[in-house]
């Protein structure tokens, strides 16, 4: 595989980060990762940074990292940014408060670091609404990525957008207008909790963007899942709704493996429905040229947000999933939404 295609098409520049903000105010820059650790010991379903013109020095973060039995250790906020050169001089960094994500060598290596104070909550409190009552917690933890798959590109572009159906063109608006790629990739690190530090081998996905995005275009909810297994095979996929006037909405993925990046669509989704603290089947179905690809899953060390106001009254589960896939096992990431419409009682639909 060519180097242009291992970055999806990109620049090698575009895996370091922006100096200075964009001279549009909306353009948003940002990063996310998703990390599970190989025995199910723990996970992080999530935890990103944005950097947006308009509050270019003060980042919104997000981390949570989810241990069995449903304990969550969470922590969101603005903070004050990092620089953003690293030692050698490059933009590699993207930091916030607690959280720093560092680019080793672009499209290949990743430090992320975690070095701050967390609500030590349960998946049940998220749930009740009463998580940011929770005590505080110190955790820490460093944790160094190797790239295993080549980007996944969505090509929000102009020419791109132009060539996608109608309701992609509505849905393009909330996953980015511009750029965004997915990565999958495995690591080793460390954290520490509680006086015990714990060393671990894990795996899990990154997103990086440089788009304009409108959150609250999210409201008909979304699904959207992926993970890499032991011998490198990985799939990914992320999914809409059908629009109520019947067009199709985004649905975008991919099956990798034999060192090809084969298109996929989901043909079998697990939208969100309940807000439940227990194991839920969140197997999938995929179609490509390799036909019907089917691959179990079960939810495990998760969160979920209900119904918050600065999610648009949005729904947001982010999780771990043990998946199954022709006899291989994997742990691997959700994320899926739904919304509660205004007037109803807290409630979800597909």
């Amino acid at each position: 595989m060519s180097d242009a295609a291992w970055r999806g098409g990109l620049k090698p520049e575009d895996d370091f980060f922006l100096v200075e903000p964009p001279e549009f105010e909306w353009i948003r820059e940002g990063s996310s990762f998703w990390i599970y650790d190989d025995e199910g010991g723990f996970g992080i379903p999530r935890f990103g940074i944005e950097a947006e013109p308009h509050s270019w020095e003060n980042r919104r973060y997000q981390a949570n990292f989810a241990l069995p039995g449903g304990r969550v250790l969470l922590d969101d906020g603005g903070a004050t940014m990092h620089p953003v050169m690293d030692e050698a001089g490059n933009p590699a960094v993207l930091g916030a408060g607690p959280l720093s994500m560092r680019c080793l060598d672009p499209w290949k290596r990743w430090m992320v670091e975690f070095d701050g104070d967390v609500l030590d909550s349960t998946i049940d409190s998220q749930i009740a609404g009463t998580a940011k009552d929770a005590p505080r917690v110190p955790l820490r933890y460093g944790i160094e990525l190797e790239m295993k798959v080549p980007a996944f590109l969505q090509d929000c572009s102009p020419k791109a957008f132009a060539a996608r159906g109608v309701g992609e063109r509505r849905d393009s608006l909330s996953v980015g207008l511009g750029w965004r790629i997915e990565q999958l990739f495995t690591g080793e690190g460390w954290y520490e909790l509680g006086g015990k530090r714990e060393s671990f081998s894990c795996s899990g996905m990154r997103v990086k963007r440089r788009s304009v995005r409108t959150d609250g275009l999210f409201l008909r909810g979304h699904c959207w899942q992926t993970a890499i297994f032991p011998g490198g095979r990985a799939f990914g996929y992320l999914a809409y709704p059908l629009h109520a006037d019947g067009n199709e909405g985004w649905n975008d993925g991919f099956i990798y493996q034999d060192g090809e990046m084969v298109p996929a669509k989901a043909t079998v989704t697990p939208w969100l429905k309940d807000a439940n603290s227990e194991a839920q089947d969140v197997s999938l179905e995929l179609e490509s040229e390799l036909g019907i690809t089917r691959i179990e899953g079960a939810t495990m060390l998760s969160t979920m947000r209900v119904a918050r106001s600065d999610l648009f009254g949005l729904s947001l589960q982010q999780t771990g999933v043990r998946y199954s896939w022709d006899g291989q096992s994997a742990y691997g990431m959700l994320e899926r939404s739904s919304v509660t419409k205004k007037g109803e009682e807290p409630g979800f639909r597909s």
